[in-house]
């Protein structure tokens, strides 16, 4: 059983000098690896708030305490279902924006012992952009051995690239993940280029050069994103506000590469 899941926050972050900060409408989509689920348990335990009222600063924010065997996730823990991985990166996400996510400044010697140990077991794998500005473990205020983290530029899979693809199915095979998660953020420079190289290439007759860079090749095998999104917005949008879309669609043509490469996905 496969699900699939759309949401879009406004995550905006104000710098000291007033500029919009690096997390500005966070996108992302994902589907749940429901086969074989095992039970779920409750391994962490966060204070909830109040029943219809939302934290609106970080001292209002439910710390994090762990009930894990080691203090740290590892292949000693119970597995976790993709209902419960989801609403554990959610909790964290809610922790990054409000700013009180901190779980990392708990994390000693004694953990990276244990996991050295003990072997990892993360809740999740997370394809997302290698954009210096979305670090994805502190998007989701997450410890080493929580998520299994896969990024290039652009979160794209348009090429089948065998080493995410690969990666993802060693993550919910042997180590038994139940959750993979596309994420797509805003203001991605892999999918502004992308839009401004398919733009200059319609403009110019649809013309390629005979000799590619590596990067050139990434940025057209994301054409067909950029071409979906145009088509979508059916008018003479600009440039930024088609790769503003695109960076939607690229996320479930991610989802749709993963489904059409990896029987066991």
């Amino acid at each position: 059983k496969i699900r699939s899941h759309f949401s879009s926050s406004d995550y905006s972050a104000q710098s000291d000098s007033g500029c919009v900060g690096c997390f500005v409408n966070i996108v992302n989509a994902m589907f749940s690896l429901c086969k074989n689920s095992t039970a779920e348990t409750a391994e962490e335990v966060v204070t909830p708030a109040p029943t219809g009222t939302m934290p609106t600063s970080a001292a209002d924010m439910p710390r994090q305490t762990s009930d894990y065997m080691h203090g740290v996730r590892t292949a000693r823990d119970e597995r976790v279902g993709p209902e419960r991985a989801l609403a554990k990166l959610q909790e964290g996400n809610a922790r990054f924006v409000s700013g009180a996510g901190n779980t990392r400044a708990n994390f000693d010697a004694e953990h990276r012992q244990a996991l050295a140990a003990h072997g990892q077991n993360p809740i999740a794998a997370i394809i997302g952009c290698a954009d210096s500005r979305a670090p994805i473990e502190i998007l989701f205020d997450a410890l080493p051995g929580d998520i299994f983290t896969l990024r290039n530029a652009g979160n794209t899979l348009t090429h089948a690239e065998g080493s995410m693809v690969g990666s993802v199915e060693y993550c919910v095979g042997p180590l038994g993940a139940k959750l993979i998660v596309v994420l797509g953020h805003t203001k991605c420079g892999a999918v502004m280029g992308a839009t401004q190289t398919m733009l200059a290439a319609k403009k110019a007759g649809g013309a390629a050069s005979e000799k590619q860079t590596t990067l050139e090749k990434l940025l057209a095998g994301l054409a067909p994103v950029v071409q979906q999104a145009q088509a979508e917005l059916k008018g003479t949008e600009s440039a930024e506000e088609i790769a503003a879309h695109a960076i939607e669609v690229n996320v479930f043509f991610g989802i749709e590469k993963l489904l059409i490469y990896s029987e066991p996905i």
